[in-house]
């Protein structure tokens, strides 16, 4: 969700003088880009992993400011409900041995911090949406107590003016009303971080934003919602429903949404922050007292904190982030589509494809961008959410052709050469890449082995609630086996 902040009340004076100082930081930004100030040498990556906590009953567990204190270990953060924790894993190469060393690592991180939630009595769980969460578990009461939280939900009502609908049309219905921004903790996902040269960032950007349907698609594992069958991946409306500043008047006026998938393919990293500037007003207008002009004269590096914390506050599914790390800037690309879970190997296999796609991608002498429209990226994007992997997707000479069609055919090839341009050893390219294979044969992900072990247990005579639960109970050990999820059984 992130940094914090201590201010928590702001006037008028304070809104103008963010804006203009939100103004300047984004002409020294302009000035930096020109000069190449960045480091990406040797680019790399990241990843942030959202988890659910649980009790033994397998409900959420309001605990996560006692696992973090019995965790102790700065890589886990709170997040926005008290049943969320994230882990922040360290940035790293993907060439040689990485992917296998970010397993090996990101598992025994998660059994070492499950061992010390389970002190705390909590167990983790990394999945989309905790099927378990009724709607009494998302009040006020259920945000974190980092201040930040609050101030954020101020600040989004005050916008609106009104409380919030959330409407989601899946196989079943749901529509709640809602005075927080309580529901948004329901969305737990996988972010994955790139870091790219100035020069390329629109060319993976770009990239990232084709492939984000079929990323879903292949993905989802979000299908249930207070007890309600909706979207294979009913995170992506939730969630851009739940941080929605915009009153129905204002939706009917175009004013965009800060849940964003964007409306165009860009040219340059800057076109993305300009727009935050042009687009949205500050939900958090909080001015530091460094001048960045002067940094910048001086031969410092800025740190642009007003453009970062209002680019946090605008929620792209492929976000554009400028960060100073030891004293060098660099640009990422956060890949923000994917849910949590089910498995860490899933996890790893899902980023493999998602790296090495966007490599082959963002490398072709004819960008697939140039082939194909932003609304059909969009609509293929809303019907991966819908659908899952079952969904059908338009593609640049192929048409409107299943999804895992399209992966079969034409995207693992494309995926396997841009891994090899990586680096990445031959053996661990195939056994990742061939998890995505076997998932596309089996027509298994995460979401539709939920949705199959709940309805096999409805049939079997269980209530809706109660199958909810013992879907979850049988979630749970085939997570911590960390066998891939087209290989999981099902009931019967």
């Amino acid at each position: 969700m992130g940094e914090e902040v201590e201010q928590h009340a702001f006037t008028r004076d304070d809104r103008a003088r963010y804006r203009q100082k939100i103004r300047r930081s984004l002409d020294v930004f302009a000035s930096m880009l020109r000069e190449s100030r960045f480091e990406f040498e040797r680019p790399l990556t990241g990843m942030e992993i959202e988890l659910n906590l649980i009790d033994e009953h397998c409900d959420p567990a309001m605990r996560n400011a006692e696992v973090l204190g019995a965790i102790a270990d700065p890589d886990y953060q709170t997040e926005l409900g008290q049943f969320n924790i994230e882990i922040n894993v360290p940035p790293r190469l993907l060439a040689g041995d990485g992917n296998t060393d970010l397993e090996r690592g990101l598992r025994a991180s998660l059994n070492n911090a499950e061992q010390h939630a389970r002190s705390a009595g909590a167990h983790m769980v990394m999945i989309g949406i905790l099927p378990t969460l009724r709607k009494e578990h998302l009040t006020m009461e259920s945000l974190s107590a980092n201040p930040r939280y609050r101030l954020l939900n101020e600040q989004i009502f005050a916008a609106r003016g009104e409380d919030l609908d959330i409407r989601i049309d899946g196989i079943d219905r749901l529509a709640v009303t809602t005075d927080t921004i309580a529901p948004e903790a329901a969305c737990t996902s996988t972010q994955f971080h790139l870091q790219v040269s100035p020069g390329q960032f629109a060319a993976y950007w770009n990239s990232a934003q084709a492939i984000a349907g079929v990323q879903v698609a292949l993905g989802a594992n979000s299908p249930l919602l207070f007890g309600r069958e909706l979207w294979r991946e009913t995170r992506i409306p939730l969630f851009e429903q739940a941080t929605d500043t915009r009153s129905e008047e204002i939706k009917a006026q175009g004013v965009r949404p800060r849940v964003w998938f964007g409306e165009r393919w860009v040219t340059s990293v800057f076109d993305l922050f300009e727009e935050n500037v042009r687009y949205f007003p500050a939900l958090l207008p909080i001015c530091d007292d460094a001048d960045p002009e002067q940094d910048l004269e001086r031969g410092d590096i800025p740190e642009l904190s007003e453009l970062r914390l209002h680019n946090g506050t605008v929620y792209r599914w492929n976000r554009p982030v400028y960060a100073v790390v030891n004293g060098r800037p660099h640009l990422r690309v956060e890949n923000r589509v994917l849910p949590a879970g089910p498995t860490v190997v899933d996890t790893i296999a899902n980023a493999a494809f998602y790296y090495g796609l966007v490599r082959s991608l963002a490398d072709a002498e004819r960008p697939l961008w140039t082939q194909m429209s932003f609304s059909a990226a969009e609509e293929n994007f809303h019907a991966g959410a819908r659908h899952g992997i079952a969904a059908t997707v338009f593609w640049p000479g192929l048409g409107y052709v299943p999804v895992t069609e399209l992966v079969l055919r034409r995207l693992l090839p494309l995926a396997h050469d841009g891994l090899d341009r990586w680096a990445v050893p031959a053996a661990e390219r195939d056994r990742l890449l061939g998890i995505i294979e076997r998932r596309c044969l089996a027509g298994r992900n995460g979401a539709q082995w939920q949705v199959d072990t709940l309805h096999a247990l409805e049939a079997d005579g269980r209530e809706r609630r109660e199958a909810l639960h013992e879907m979850l109970q049988r979630y749970l050990p085939l997570m911590h086996g960390n066998v891939p999820v087209h290989e999981w059984p099902l009931p019967g």
